[in-house]
């Protein structure tokens, strides 16, 4: 397992720790900018009022940030159209031990990059996790996020988000909210549960990559993981996206549901519609359990109209689709209700 090139476009910026004091610009503290040698989590916590904007120049940013509830409407972009510029990276896992000898960090505390701002936007940005199993034979705990977003009404466009198990978290604030987020033209990518959560989200022109492992059993991985709340008629929408693979044909699953120890009444959701499948999913049984007493066909697991050798139907049983009038439900208009992020220029 190698570790992967973070940063392409913005080498040229450097490696930067946590540091400085970002500069502002605006009054008020309206635009706050983060360049190599700043901190990103000094410029969040420097925000004073909603509707700010955080632009981080190019550059790798080892360094974890973490956006509190009190941090409303913010935005954080990077300054060019690349999210390859400007990276955010740090290499926490759910098993690593916390320095002040307090316990390990968990899966949720292991991200690079946690959120529970309502109205979050961010862009154009590389958000990664890069610890590795092979460097930590040691630790057992091998959940290792790259973003935790708790926040509703959480827009992420053109990010890439990058790690191995547990990539991307999708919760809510409560187990009693329900939370919604809109990915759209982002690229994610991992090999265990690497999108995952309870949160009512939609992921659109999304890229779902699979990561080679150097393993000897299959599944290697699966992509989602939802946990959504029974409660909750709408848990994770793939739509117009498309599943690739870098490993072998048939070496992944397309999902398997989540019931979490603190809500076994959870009734995971996961839709892909008018979406390729690749052929690293395994056509002929692309879900499977997590656990024996919550099998995925109990599970709301429905795909529609989907292209390319990962989608093809040869065991009907096994690939559950919606029909036409059922597939009216499942969009992202009826996910995301009177909030329309997609609308934005």
């Amino acid at each position: 397992m190698r570790r992967r090139t973070l940063l392409a476009a913005g080498a040229a910026a450097g490696l930067t720790g946590a540091g400085a004091t970002p500069a502002f610009a605006g009054g008020r503290h309206r635009v706050l900018h983060v360049r190599p040698g700043d901190s990103v989590q000094a410029a969040v916590d420097a925000v004073d009022g909603p509707g700010r904007t955080i632009v981080v120049h190019p550059g790798t940013y080892r360094e974890v940030v973490q956006v509190p509830s009190d941090k409303a409407e913010l935005t954080i972009r990077g300054a060019t159209r690349d999210p390859r510029d400007a990276v955010l990276v740090f290499d926490n896992a759910n098993g690593t031990p916390k320095p002040d000898g307090s316990g390990t960090y968990g899966t949720a505390g292991s991200a690079t990059f946690s959120s529970a701002s309502a109205g979050l936007t961010v862009r154009d940005l590389t958000l990664a996790n890069d610890w590795l199993r092979a460097d930590h034979p040691e630790i057992t705990g091998t959940q290792a996020v790259a973003a935790y977003v708790t926040g509703d009404r959480s827009s992420f466009e053109n990010v890439r988000l990058l790690a191995h198990q547990d990539t991307l978290f999708v919760d809510t604030t409560a187990l009693d909210a329900f939370d919604r987020q809109y990915f759209r033209r982002c690229h994610i990518e991992g090999d265990v549960d690497f999108v995952f959560g309870r949160a009512t989200a939609v992921f659109e022109d999304c890229r779902f990559h699979t990561l080679r492992r150097d393993v000897d059993f299959t599944p290697k991985g699966m992509v989602f993981a939802p946990s959504t709340a029974r409660a909750n008629p709408h848990g994770i929408l793939a739509v117009r996206s498309r599943i690739t693979s870098g490993a072998e044909d048939g070496a992944y699953k397309l999902a398997r549901p989540w019931v979490p120890s603190y809500e076994t009444t959870a009734w995971p959701s996961l839709i892909v519609r008018d979406s390729r499948i690749g052929p690293g999913i395994d056509a002929v049984a692309p879900y499977t359990d997590m656990r024996e007493a919550y099998p995925w066909q109990t599970m709301r697991f429905r795909e529609y109209r989907n292209t390319g050798p990962g989608a093809v139907v040869t065991v009907p049983e096994n690939r559950p689709r919606l029909s036409a009038t059922e597939a009216e439900s499942h969009t992202r208009g009826a996910y995301l209700g009177d909030w329309r992020p997609y609308e934005r220029p």
